[in-house]
């Protein structure tokens, strides 16, 4: 407990330092994130419940959280926020899919001999649940990507405020460019920090490649990634359009009106 202390309050320490009123909120976002995160669990073992529509719910809360309680409300942010829920609902019709289809829900043969003095007839939908943590795994990349888009574009725009609306798009896409490769990298590296005891489980029980590419727990994860990565491509372009048409239009609208 002390050690969660300690590092909660240098991080608390160097967010202040660095970001000052904005790293405050980023600090305090932490535990809100975590306590929708909390409550969205908590609804989901009700066996009348639908996890999916409770986990948009979620995902529009913390994208709330993320971008106009960190960020405010801007063009930026509202920008943003549109393009992260425009994003995860075309995801969210191909998660429902693949998540039947794929057969990784519920838990996995590892997992298994812990999980055998419990009951698993718990009435809720584990289909459901393993397309929840999919769309969940994918929020806080495309969030971070999204206002990655619009908040250097308002900069452009700011700086150059005669710029075409084709333009500036090209300009969102270009700056999208340099932020996909890192951005699926790191959900990659991630994974793998993640799931390191995991695989050195799979070497020490010497399964093979294809038993480890079929294995559920890393087909699931493997999963997440993947959409995680396919919603930061699509983010790109659709935060690109979205916040080009929002500014030009703001600019057309202030010429009408001064004259």
């Amino acid at each position: 407990m002390n050690v969660l202390v300690w590092l909660a309050a240098i991080l608390l320490i160097l967010m202040l330092l660095i970001g000052g009123k904005k790293g405050a909120r980023s600090f305090i976002s932490l535990f809100l994130n975590f306590g929708v995160l909390l409550l969205t669990v908590l609804f989901m073992t009700d066996p009348n419940a639908n996890p999916i529509i409770l986990t948009l719910i979620a995902c529009a809360v913390i994208s709330c959280i993320n971008l106009f309680y960190i960020n405010e409300v801007n063009s930026k942010t509202i920008t943003a926020f549109i393009s992260t829920i425009i994003t995860i609902g075309i995801l969210l019709f191909f998660i429902n899919i693949v998540a039947k289809n794929a057969l990784i829900q519920g838990f996995g043969e590892e997992e298994v001999e812990e999980l055998g003095v419990f009951s698993l007839y718990i009435g809720v939908d584990f289909a459901k649940i393993g397309a929840s943590m999919i769309i969940m795994g994918t929020i806080g990349a495309i969030t971070d990507v999204a206002i990655s888009i619009t908040s250097p574009m308002r900069e452009i725009f700011n700086h150059n405020p005669l710029i075409s609306r084709k333009d500036l798009f090209t300009s969102g896409l270009s700056i999208g460019k340099d932020i996909l490769g890192t951005t699926t990298n790191t959900l990659f590296f991630a994974f793998c920090g993640g799931y390191l005891a995991l695989l050195i489980w799979f070497k020490d029980l010497s399964y093979s490649v294809g038993e480890i590419v079929n294995s559920k727990l890393f087909s699931a994860e493997m999963i997440s990634i993947l959409y995680a990565g396919i919603g930061v491509a699509l983010v790109i372009p659709i935060a690109s359009w979205i916040n080009a048409y929002f500014l030009v239009k703001t600019r057309e609208k202030n010429k009408i009106s001064n004259n």
